[in-house]
């Protein structure tokens, strides 16, 4: 299982041998200065030889809100970098940092690769529109970072790119999704895969429908805001003051997949989980989708999609509210709304148990930003490895093509092709903009 699987042994990272290089230099100290009393602070396991050091790109509204916030809760994580287009933004994160650790060692960026350039820093938080998460997750890698990740990927082809990239540099990666950690998912998954309704035979999910903007005529550029780097490796737009708001560069083709891959991220990875396919995925979907009319729109805001795995298990995707719901030959479970109580057509089902060497599904593990520090530490595979987040992402992905071109199309899971369609194949991938 994913979440017990370990890395084979190879050489040190450069931030395991930075740790190693404090803790021989305070051992030395010591040595020669015999007897010395130092504070105990420096002693156990938060000491600063074994603290984490990172740096946060994208501080905006997640990145600070959620990433930083719950990173800085962490004993052992030192934050040392915090990076954002807006230089607002990037102010307002230090402030807060510096608010929490009482401490100026938190430095400000506007362009990732100072950020990546410092050898002091042991691993990176990234939390950017969706256009950015692969690239830049491709670049800390190569200059020697383990990666926490928000999700999506943008596209199938640069999701098999990251998963190879990762394996190649030995990179822990932690894409930024709780559900497996979350009590309501994990336990959800936990009956379905264990027989608690008997043979699964449906999904149904229900998700947001994407919300509607309207068309921006072009304006000035901030003079805080590098919108050239916003962009990146998105093909050139003006600007315009809402394009850079979350909830609508998240319904723009070029920077996200709308609700589908947004909210979707969090339900169909239960799904997949579920139907034992989160490492493989379907092999037949169609759908349709309404693209608004006279808006900054480019993705569906309404759909309705269908999947059939190669185990006949089908699931169904809508939009409109936030449920879902798993139907076997015994019964069903499943809930309404975000995170909440379980429902299922038995009290009884809710009750069962399993013992842990007879349990289908891995322990409930810790949320993300606590497992990815554990994971640095102990170089093992994280909740939410590359190859997991990649076939989630392709999943969504798939919906998005079939809807594009108005058909059913056939998957292969193992050559991760479409079979006997050239347009759809092209899709896999998208040009990047030469923005350096």
């Amino acid at each position: 299982m994913v979440l017990t699987m370990k890395k084979k042994a190879t050489k040190p990272t450069r931030a395991l041998t930075r740790r190693a290089a404090l803790g021989s230099l305070a051992a030395g100290s010591a040595a020669l200065a015999f007897p010395l009393y130092l504070p105990s602070r420096l002693f156990g396991e938060n000491a600063p030889s074994k603290q984490i050091t990172l740096g946060f790109i994208g501080v905006g509204l997640h990145g600070l809100g959620h990433n930083l916030n719950q990173t800085l809760q962490q004993p052992d994580a030192k934050v040392l970098a915090v990076c954002d287009v807006y230089a607002s933004r990037a102010e307002k994160a230090q402030r807060y940092v510096k608010s929490r650790d009482k401490s100026e060692d938190c430095k400000t960026y506007s362009d990732f690769r100072e950020v990546l350039a410092r050898k002091d820093i042991d691993a990176v938080v990234i939390s950017t529109p969706d256009h950015w998460h692969v690239p830049l997750s491709l670049a800390a890698a190569r200059a020697g970072k383990d990666v926490f990740c928000e999700k999506p990927t943008l596209t199938i082809a640069e999701g098999r790119e990251l998963v190879n990239v990762m394996k190649q540099h030995d990179v822990v990666y932690q894409a930024g999704l709780e559900d497996r950690a979350t009590d309501e998912y994990h336990r959800m998954a936990q009956i379905v895969r264990n027989g608690g309704i008997g043979t699964l035979q449906s999904i149904d999910v229900y998700l947001p429908e994407g919300t509607l903007y309207k068309k921006e005529e072009p304006a000035p550029v901030p003079a805080d805001l590098n919108w050239n780097l916003w962009l990146g490796p998105a093909p050139f737009a003006p600007y315009s003051p809402r394009r850079t708001e979350p909830q609508a560069w998240r319904n723009i083709r070029d920077y996200s997949g709308g609700k589908l891959t947004d909210w979707g991220a969090h339900l169909l990875d239960t799904a997949l989980v579920a139907n034992f396919a989160q490492h493989t995925g379907p092999v037949e979907v169609s759908g349709k989708g309404e693209v608004p009319a006279n808006a900054m729109n480019s993705v569906p805001s309404n759909y309705d999609i269908s999947y059939r795995f190669a185990n006949g298990v089908t699931l169904r995707v809508r939009s409109g509210k936030v449920a879902i719901r798993f139907e076997g030959s015994a019964g069903w479970v499943g809930n309404q709304g975000w995170r909440t109580r379980l429902e299922a057509s038995s009290p009884e089902i809710l009750k069962m148990q399993w013992p842990s060497d007879k349990d289908r599904l891995w322990a409930r593990p810790p949320l993300e930003h606590r497992n990815f520090l554990d994971c640095v530490k102990s170089r093992k595979a994280t909740t939410y490895p590359p190859e997991d987040i990649h076939r989630l992402s392709t999943t969504m992905h798939l919906a998005n093509i079939a809807m594009e071109l108005g058909r059913k199309l056939t998957w292969d899971p193992k050559t991760e092709a479409f079979k006997d369609n050239d347009a759809a194949n092209v899709l896999r991938s998208r040009e990047s903009r030469q923005w350096a």
